[in-house]
């Protein structure tokens, strides 16, 4: 179990690169087979000049259509003034486990209660009528155990996959990520398709006020504590950002302009180099994990950073030292062979290792039955980790950077959730270190971790959506009486 950072860390000096290597080894071999993981603050800022373009391009009206990074507007203009109250329902689905949870809120309290619900291969890869009979089978059990039988609560929906809003409450999927191949989804409204397995039960009431995506749950859960959050970012079994945007910037806006004239856009920018932009940094091991996924040629830049495929890379890494003789004798195991038997956890847990004893180090190692190796076997294995998880941490910085610099604000606090940010033991730290690096003068930040973003997050959503739709109520009966006061003059 790992040490979970404060909502906001202190940081600390970063880490400098040593020699992993004390004894007389073929240290240059094996720098050779990992060099390609070890990217200048010049590739970064090349990537960040590209990662702008493709940010205005998907904002733009003309090139919207042709853009990889959607920049999807959210329709959430509001951030939580700290008035919100009442009870509200919360979905989260964005990988194999779906919650629902019961949020009662009272100014800067939050109170919750919440129930996990697998996700089943079989319905990952089925229709989708029968996901979301599942889904709706689950929320029956959690109103039925909670004595919510009866009840009408406004929802939020936290559903984390690309979606094109065309509302608050309408979300239509662009396409599926996460292992998730459900057929009867993609290019439809998901709170439609909610609405429809909940009707055909018949059993159940819910009024999903809004649909929305975990980075936005994140940046609202962080914003209810702390205003000046204008970023949320996922760094889990994938990877996302959304930002607070100006609405004049934001070409295909169709809302109102009511104030405030900013909405929260959700930049999916995980499908960033799927045009190839990234190809400069790609290595070998990238390219073999992207030929075998799901998904080839998609979600890129995903694919470099997130919990989902971080593992593999290193396994990949390990197999080639393994084939050159350059670790475990040369001879490693059928686990280690296997795609995908090396878990991303195991990076984490290797690099928490902080003496010489290689105790977590070994466990992995006889995790994946791994019978003869020696320390500087657990030396070369971290020093693999070390590159690969630090390359992930920069490359995430650059996209952060490059959403600071756009913005513009001198002081911004960016919320974080997803297990690679909370249970990696420096990827706070090496954020910090080259965020700074990259940032244009005067703009101050801090990442600040977001607790329970994809539930609390979602409630807060639909209970500032209903406090905004009660305001509209009161302005309109003020005006309504105000017109009549007139008249009666």
């Amino acid at each position: 179990m790992f040490h979970v950072p404060p909502e906001i860390r202190i940081v600390s000096p970063p880490r400098k690169r040593q020699n992993p290597f004390p004894k007389p080894i073929d240290t240059e071999a094996i720098e050779n087979i990992v060099r390609p993981f070890i990217l200048s603050d010049d590739d970064y800022r090349k990537l960040m000049d590209s990662m702008l373009e493709n940010f205005n391009k998907g904002l733009g009206k003309e090139t919207n259509a042709s853009a990889r990074v959607k920049m999807f507007q959210t329709y959430v203009k509001s951030v939580p003034d700290g008035t919100e109250s009442g009870d509200f329902l919360a979905l989260d689905l964005g990988g194999t486990n779906f919650r629902v949870l019961l949020i009662s809120l009272d100014g800067k309290e939050v109170k919750m209660e919440s129930k996990i619900y697998l996700i089943p291969q079989h319905i990952m890869l089925g229709s989708g009528v029968q996901l979301f009979d599942h889904i709706a089978e689950c929320i029956f059990k959690f109103m039925k155990d909670h004595d919510l039988m009866g009840k009408t609560l406004p929802l939020g929906f936290t559903f984390s996959f690309p979606c094109r809003q065309i509302g608050l409450d309408r979300a239509v999927l662009t396409n599926w990520t996460k292992g998730f191949k459900c057929e009867g989804v993609e290019g439809n409204d998901i709170v439609k398709l909610l609405h429809e397995a909940i009707e055909r039960r018949g059993d159940i009431q819910v009024n999903c006020l809004a649909v929305i995506n975990d980075t936005v749950g994140a940046l609202m859960s962080c914003a209810h504590s702390d205003n000046s959050c204008a970023i949320g970012l996922i760094l889990g079994t994938g990877t996302n950002a959304c930002y607070i945007e100006r609405l004049e910037n934001v070409e295909l806006w169709d809302g109102d302009w009511d104030e405030p004239q900013q909405v929260i856009i959700n930049t999916e920018w995980g499908a960033y180099g799927d045009d190839g932009a990234l190809d400069f940094v790609k290595t070998e091991y990238d390219r073999k994990v992207d030929k075998h996924s799901i998904n080839p040629g998609k979600q890129v830049y995903e694919k470099m950073i997130s919990g989902m495929y971080m593992g593999e890379i290193v396994r990949l890494v390990l197999v080639k030292l393994c084939k050159h003789g350059l670790i475990f004798g040369g001879r490693g195991s059928e686990e280690l062979s296997t795609m995908g038997r090396f878990y991303t956890k195991y990076v984490s847990e290797i690099e928490s290792d902080v003496n010489d004893h290689f105790k977590n180090t070994k466990q992995v190692f006889e995790d994946l039955m791994i019978p003869n190796h020696t320390e500087e076997d657990c030396r070369i294995v971290q020093h693999v980790c070390c590159l690969i998880s630090t390359r992930a941490a920069y490359l995430a910085s650059a996209g952060i950077a490059c959403l600071l610099n756009k913005m513009n604000r001198p002081d911004v606090a960016v919320a974080v959730d997803g297990s690679l940010y909370r249970f990696h033991p420096h990827f706070h730290d090496l954020m910090v270190e080259k965020i700074t690096q990259l940032l244009n003068p005067g703009i101050k930040f801090r990442l600040m971790l977001s607790h329970d973003g994809s539930g609390k997050g979602a409630a807060l959503v639909a209970a500032v959506a209903n406090r905004v739709q009660q305001q509209k109520k009161q302005q309109q009966l003020l005006a309504n009486g105000m017109n009549d006061l007139s008249m009666d003059n």
